[in-house]
């Protein structure tokens, strides 16, 4: 792809050089453009649907002009979540967010229905729409309990939050539309309105396949991006070099700290991890902190205003939950055989994000318009610091 992207810019050059910025510029994902994280290598989509079984869908709501939002659905496997369901674990870097369902989770080690991803206001309604759609479900008629999975980023800036525009159409939109395959990313579903280091943010996505000599298993990561801190791709000072950063206009001041007067340092990020490795849920959690490295590799603090969290769930058969029976016996991929799951979770971590911002573009609403990542002069400043490989 690089070597293709390489002999478009040149084909480019001599055809018609006010279209380079356009066409060889554009929107890719930062593999695209010759940014390789980590050692291991990517699915065949490079996202979370390269775990066998996993679908995502988006609704993206758009009513200009000061509405746009959407619901994102993580759906586990192709049976019924809640008949058959996945092992789980929640990890907290930081609270500031309305996680729904986290402490059945946290208490059986279970999740029994897909993943919903809102904005803040939301969680609630999109909550609500996903149960009736379950309950609805073949095989549901007599279930008196639900635990409805949502997570959410405030997405306020470019959306009219206050007017909670989720409705139960978009959540079963959402649920009904997900598939396997390539993930659409950027500014779509939960992250249509999302806004990461004072850029564009939204949704992104990413993946790593063990060799089979670990194992051979797959670990897929899907980001909310909706944080502040200070850019950095690959270590390279990307948000400082180009002059949007947390604190920056506060740097060398005496005065007191005025949050308003600078670039965005609050913020959230959900981060959704799957695996086919067979895990329990005590070594689910165990990956699920490892998500928050991958974050803090792309310049997040985890700020005071940030809800920053992890669900990471396993999709083996040998580790399903049923509602039936009385003594259950599952795989239990051991201890000794997790680390090379860990480096996996850290670099599709850090690709997601980085693709959550390499795929957005530039968006008005709610009276206020925010840039997408610029690509060229990122570009230029990772090639400095040697970067692009």
């Amino acid at each position: 792809m690089l070597r293709q992207s390489i002999f478009a810019f040149l084909l480019v050059s001599i055809l018609s050089p006010s279209l380079i910025h356009a066409q060889v510029f554009d929107r890719m994902r930062a593999r695209d453009l010759g940014i390789e994280v980590g050692v291991f290598q990517p699915g065949t989509h490079n996202a979370i649907t390269d775990v066998v079984g996993v679908r995502v869908g988006h609704s993206t709501v758009i009513q200009p002009p000061n509405v746009r939002t959407g619901v994102t659905a993580i759906v586990p496997h192709s049976g019924s979540t809640y008949m058959s369901r996945v092992p789980a674990a929640i990890h907290v870097g930081n609270g500031y967010g309305k996680l729904l369902g986290v402490t059945q989770v946290r208490e059986l080690g279970e999740l029994e229905t897909p993943i919903l991803l809102t904005c803040t206001l939301c969680v609630w309604k999109a909550a609500d729409a996903m149960v009736e759609w379950m309950l609805g479900q073949e095989g549901m008629e007599n279930v008196q309990s639900l635990n409805a999975f949502v997570g959410e980023t405030n997405d306020g800036g470019l959306n009219n939050i206050r007017s909670r525009p989720i409705e139960p159409e978009h959540v079963v939109a959402a649920l009904e539309g997900a598939t396997d395959g390539p993930v659409e990313e950027g500014a779509v579903g939960a992250g249509a309105g999302t806004v990461a280091f004072g850029w564009k943010g939204g949704i992104g996505t990413s993946s790593r396949v063990l060799p089979e000599s670990l194992g051979g298993y797959t670990v897929g990561v899907l980001v909310q991006s909706n944080f502040g801190g200070i850019l950095q791709i690959g270590g390279a000072p990307v948000g400082q070099e180009l002059g949007q950063y947390a604190f920056a206009n506060q740097i060398g001041r005496d005065e007191d700290y005025d949050p308003d007067a600078d670039v965005q340092e609050w913020g959230s990020i959900m981060m959704v991890v799957a695996t086919d490795a067979p895990l329990s849920d005590r070594n689910l959690e165990r990956v699920a902190r490892r998500a928050i490295m991958g974050l803090s590799r792309t310049g997040s603090y985890a700020s005071n205003g940030s809800g920053d969290y992890v669900i990471a769930f396993s999709t083996a058969n040998g580790v399903r939950r049923s509602t039936t029976g009385d003594v259950h016996r599952y795989d239990d991929l051991s201890n000794a055989n997790v680390s090379s799951l860990f480096e996996a979770t850290v670099e599709a971590t850090e690709e997601a994000i980085y693709n959550s911002l390499f795929m957005a573009e530039t968006v008005t609403s709610n009276g206020r318009t925010v840039d997408a990542l610029p690509i060229e002069e990122t570009m230029e400043i990772l090639r400095r610091y040697g970067m692009v490989r």
